[in-house]
């Protein structure tokens, strides 16, 4: 197994705790039918979505990032007062400033943490991950908590069928601290983005190209709006080449891959990229049935799952990839330490 860490690197650092948090409220397949014209067959057999958490009227991005946060921090058996930097990755923050980081630093009481938020839609998690790992691979600190976190029901129209059915709302957090001895954490990832593709899944209003009015409101431009079939085919292409070129860069085949955590858009898209990848479907993490597209949150909230279900131990390879609007795409390969 070719495996060469980069000398460049003072110290590495490493995933040392995973939390996770969904609301209670499950809104089902079956909930939809009342809602919109679709059905509990015709939403599975096109994206593997059975159903999906949301939030309840005024439980807002920085609730459900705290209680991930939260849950991450007692695993670690880390005090939230020993935090050096908070990263919330999402595209539904509470606000267009203050930063949800602020929100929820003072939440966790994370006295001594700065902090920001990091939109990168779907690829916010792996995005803010690379970030945490340099700050603590700088040795400036020694502690970052990164948060993907996203409630995306507060910006998706429930007359929509297309992007309706996909959406739901979690979080999830990491703790990223120094590898101690013999340790090899995050070895590698890729990132890229392809602008040009902007306006194929995009919220047209809100910002300064298009403030807030009654015009906005009433074109229902405040919600999500995607070119379904151009989204499609570019995360079936990119989701591939972005973890075939992490993969060949560090001499390390799909055979070799423990698991598989993809971002949680498409189960078609996850089992075409883990085919072209030769990657056996045990290895391949997969709960998009249970949650739906919850977008920053997907990836943390994958990791739970391979934890709760035994998936993941000390050693081994770990690969994780994700296409988001912007077009953004990210893939990390890691090993996992705890």
């Amino acid at each position: 197994m070719a495996l060469e860490l980069k000398p460049r690197i003072a110290r590495r650092a490493k995933i040392s705790a995973v939390g996770t948090y969904v609301p209670p409220r499950i809104l089902s397949n079956q909930d939809l039918e009342s809602i919109v014209e679709t059905t509990d067959a015709w939403i599975l057999e096109r994206t593997g979505i059975r159903e999906r958490h949301i939030v309840d009227k005024g439980i807002a991005t920085s609730d459900l990032a705290t209680e991930a946060a939260r849950a991450c921090l007692a695993n670690a058996k880390v005090d939230a007062g020993e935090v050096d930097a908070i990263i919330v990755g999402t595209v539904t923050p509470d606000m267009l400033f203050p930063a949800t980081a602020c929100l929820v630093q003072n939440k966790l009481g994370a006295s001594k943490a700065w902090g920001f938020d990091l939109s990168a839609a779907c690829s916010a998690f792996t995005y803010s991950l690379q970030v945490g790992a340099k700050l603590v691979e700088s040795g400036a600190h020694d502690k970052v908590l990164v948060v993907g976190a996203d409630t995306m029901s507060s910006i998706v129209d429930y007359t929509d069928r297309s992007t309706c059915i996909l959406f739901g709302d979690g979080a999830g957090a990491v703790l990223i601290e120094p590898c101690e001895k013999g340790e090899v954490g995050l070895v590698d990832f890729w990132h890229e983005v392809d602008g040009s593709g902007g306006d194929s899944l995009c919220m047209p209003a809100g910002g300064s190209l298009r403030p807030p009015s009654e015009q906005t409101v009433r074109d229902h431009l405040h919600y999500i709006k995607q070119d379904g079939q151009t989204v499609y085919k570019f995360a079936v292409r990119k989701m591939m080449e972005a973890s075939e070129r992490v993969l060949q860069r560090n001499g390390i085949t799909g055979s070799e891959i423990a698991a598989f955590i993809p971002h949680q858009a498409n189960r078609r898209i996850i089992l075409a990229t883990a085919e072209r990848l030769g990657m056996p479907l045990e290895r391949v993490v997969i709960n998009i049935d249970r949650y739906g597209n919850t977008t920053g949150a997907t990836i943390p909230l994958a990791m739970g799952t391979a934890i709760s279900e035994g998936r993941l131990k000390k050693g081994d390879l770990v690969l994780l990839a994700s296409v988001g609007a912007g077009f953004t795409v990210g893939a990390t390969l890691l090993r996992w330490e705890f």
